[in-house]
């Protein structure tokens, strides 16, 4: 007797293959993503709002916290006398300049202390006792090497932006797959080959990562800088307005700091995501 053939459908589950289904849900994943975007920035938005709500209704005095209308004409009226983009631009160099020697300084010395041990004997305890001083403790000091010029400025941001590098530069190539090395030395790679292929781009992401700690330090440094020693850039903005109890112009300085802050980490970000693309993790954000 012949067997019978079973001419009911298939369920779905069992006909689809899985690059469907992955077809199916990538829609799902990618609203997911933007849903969540869009989530990042209500909370700020809805604060906003109701600090402007609560300023307008009186529950919010002037002389504590101004409405964001207000800071945001207090803006305007310092594009218009020149003063606002002039000590934007000073903090924007005095920032950049600390960042690429500090940061330079940083990688030097971790990809040193990372790949020797004589290296980490020579240059690590020092790197630490030196970590270890606060900013404010080493302020004096610096102010009598440098003075009240520029060079005391950057040598503080230098200072803040070298140690996360340093630190991430060293975590990043000490946890480096032993076997992955072993792999290459065992396929013919040379020294430099290997360190090129292997190890540098396995420490990438721990070197990514203290960039973008590394950039809120160098804000963090320079806020200190300008606020004590300074007669251009937005601290010394804010310190002017703190003379006169002018509370707009203070908080207008913070929301450009936070302003900074986040288009800092959006780059970083972007370039974890351009140069961290054969990542699976980071190639997955990226979709």
């Amino acid at each position: 007797m012949p067997e019978a053939v079973n001419h009911f459908p298939l369920p779905a589950a069992a006909e689809s293959s899985p690059v469907r289904r992955s077809r199916r849900l990538r829609p799902l994943q990618e609203l997911g993503n933007r849903s969540l975007f869009l989530l990042s920035w209500a909370a700020p938005l809805l604060l906003l709002l109701l600090w402007e709500a609560f300023a307008r209704a009186g529950v919010l005095s002037p002389q504590v916290l101004p409405a964001p209308s207000k800071v945001l004409q207090t803006a305007w009226n310092l594009i218009g006398q020149g003063r606002l983009l002039s000590d934007l631009g000073a903090s924007l160099l005095r920032a950049a300049a600390g960042f690429v020697i500090g940061g330079s300084l940083g990688f030097v010395l971790g990809t040193l202390v990372g790949f020797s041990r004589l290296a980490e004997a020579l240059f690590d305890r020092s790197v630490q006792m030196v970590r270890a001083v606060p900013f404010l403790a080493a302020l004096p000091l610096v102010i009598v090497w440098f003075g009240v010029g520029e060079g005391g400025k950057v040598f503080l941001v230098s200072l803040g932006v070298l140690f996360p590098i340093y630190i991430n530069t060293v975590l990043g190539i000490r946890q480096v797959d032993p076997k992955l090395l072993e792999l290459g030395r065992v396929t013919g790679l040379s020294n430099w080959t290997l360190i090129r292929r292997i190890v540098l781009p396995g420490a990438l992401p721990s070197i990514l990562a203290g960039v973008r700690y590394a950039l809120a330090v160098a804000w963090l440094a320079l806020v200190i800088a300008e606020t004590i020693a300074a007669n251009t850039g937005i601290g010394s903005l804010a310190m002017d307005a703190r003379e006169f109890l002018q509370t707009d112009v203070i908080v207008l300085t913070i929301v450009i700091y936070a302003g900074i802050g986040v288009i800092s980490d959006a780059i970083a970000r972007l370039l974890e995501r351009r140069l961290l693309a054969w990542h699976p993790n980071y190639a997955a954000k990226g979709k």
